[in-house]
């Protein structure tokens, strides 16, 4: 599943970087959707385990993710700097 996440969010790359506009609000965008594909995986796992504090954990995990992603965005965006997208990238992969 990781690798299809990965996969995924490469083709959504490689799409946005063919289109025109603001390359910062592409890359916070990018960012954002990279932590939400990966926190909705992390999600989905904990819905299938039948433990209670692996599940608590898994959602903890989650919730950590999505608010490291949001973070990484608005620093991409408020930096005006797409080449953040690449470091917020490596981070959120490493969660």
């Amino acid at each position: 599943m990781r690798i299809a996440l990965k996969a995924a969010g490469m083709a959504t790359l490689l799409a946005l970087g063919a289109c025109g506009g603001n390359a910062d609000d592409r890359a916070a965008d990018n960012i954002e959707s990279m932590a939400e594909n990966k926190a909705d995986a992390l999600e989905d796992q904990a819905d299938r385990t039948g433990n209670e504090a692996v599940e608590d954990a898994l959602e903890d995990r989650a919730d950590n993710v999505r608010e490291v992603g949001d973070d990484a965005a608005d620093k991409a965006d408020d930096n005006d700097d797409p080449r953040v997208e690449n470091q917020a990238g490596a981070v959120i992969n490493q969660m």
